[in-house]
């Protein structure tokens, strides 16, 4: 086969590319292994991939699969991919996983019923693991998961039993950044827009305001449950909350839909942010006609979630939880921001120095 005639990349395959460059087929193998690249020297690796370039070269993922038992593809679970805080978790995830060779599939499981299903078609398509943000309270789909062998790592939800690692914010601190910021302003009837209550993360985060108010020695002022983390949930919950009484002077919401879904109900109830009621949505939202805007990282989180899910994608299924601790600084209608309190740091429960030392590595730049 002459280098000056490169074949279709159907019939081309590494012994061509290993005669073309003149070097054995193993060698070959590695080179164009993202795993093993590292063991052939530079000027090999520049033979080699000119070679394959030549010759039009694309690996086999096919026989690939059959021969190691690996397919290089990560499942990837979210409950709503229009929701702000997924798109850069999504980004990391692919990023990391392209690093090291794998290909991402993404799944947007709107209705919980049909995560089973997609979880029994991975299954079957024989993704090397998964990576789920779809986690409710109790959740069968977690014993589904471990039961059928598939490594998985959770992500923005946790599992309470820790029988899955998860990548989680630290959810009761970040209630309590936003408490005592709003008691530091002087609010003493606070309210909360909770998430639902099937929802890992929304009882955290209700826990956490409960919590936070007994340290001040107060009363939740009002909770409501909001049926979704959505803008129409947040603005029909804020609504609720008008209509059962007295206003409150500071309202903690559930995640940043619900927050703006709050403005809404408040502009339409002729109140102003923050003159008449103070607002801490629990993480950032876009920073759009006095709305809030965004005080802290929102690559971290993916940075050390994915390296999680690198861990479990190599058969790493030790519980383990990594908590980007906080959030968001405090911020509440234009109030001054506590910029110490955007620093991530890693809160590691259940885990061993040496797992303390690769989460902290996560957070370096990729």
């Amino acid at each position: 086969m002459s280098a000056n005639q490169p074949s279709t990349s159907a019939t081309v395959t590494i012994r061509d590319v290993a005669r073309e460059a003149g070097v054995h087929v193993s060698t070959v193998s590695r080179a164009l292994s993202p795993e093993k690249r590292s063991l052939i020297s530079g000027e090999v690796l520049r033979v080699v991939e000119e070679a394959a370039q030549r010759l039009g070269y694309r690996p086999n993922r096919a026989a690939s699969a059959l021969r190691t038992g690996r397919t290089h593809t990560i499942g990837v679970l979210v409950p709503d991919i229009t929701n702000a805080v997924f798109p850069p978790i999504l980004q990391g995830i692919e990023a990391s996983a392209a690093a090291r060779g794998y290909f991402v599939f993404v799944t947007n499981v709107v209705d919980h019923a049909l995560a089973r299903p997609v979880l029994e078609r991975m299954l079957a398509q024989r993704v090397d693991g998964v990576v789920m943000a779809t986690a409710t309270r109790d959740d069968p789909l977690v014993d589904f998961v471990t039961k059928a062998g598939m490594t998985a790592v959770l992500v923005n939800r946790a599992d309470e039993t820790g029988r899955l690692p998860a990548v989680v914010s630290d959810d009761r601190l970040a209630m309590k950044l936003a408490v005592d910021h709003l008691v530091g302003l002087g609010h003493k009837r606070i309210a909360h827009l909770a998430g639902p209550q099937t929802i890992p993360t929304g009882v955290g985060r209700r826990l956490g305001v409960e919590q936070a108010l007994r340290d001040h020695r107060m009363k939740p002022f009002r909770v409501v449950e909001c049926a979704s983390y959505s803008r129409e949930a947040g603005a029909a919950a804020m609504k609720q909350m008008l209509e059962a009484g007295a206003a409150p002077q500071a309202v903690v919401c559930c995640n940043d839909l619900v927050a703006l879904g709050a403005y809404d109900a408040l502009r339409e109830a002729g109140l102003r942010v923050p003159q008449d009621i103070s607002h801490r949505p629990q993480r950032h939202a876009p920073g759009r006609h006095g709305r809030p805007a965004a005080d802290h990282h929102p690559a971290a989180a993916p940075r050390a979630g994915l390296a999680r899910g690198r861990d479990a994608v190599r058969g790493d299924r030790r519980p383990f939880d990594v908590g980007l601790d906080g959030g968001a600084a405090p911020r509440a209608g234009g109030a001054p921001v506590d910029r110490r309190a955007g620093r991530h740091a890693l809160s590691l429960r259940r885990c061993c120095r040496y797992h303390h030392q690769r989460a902290m590595s996560s957070l370096r730049p990729m």
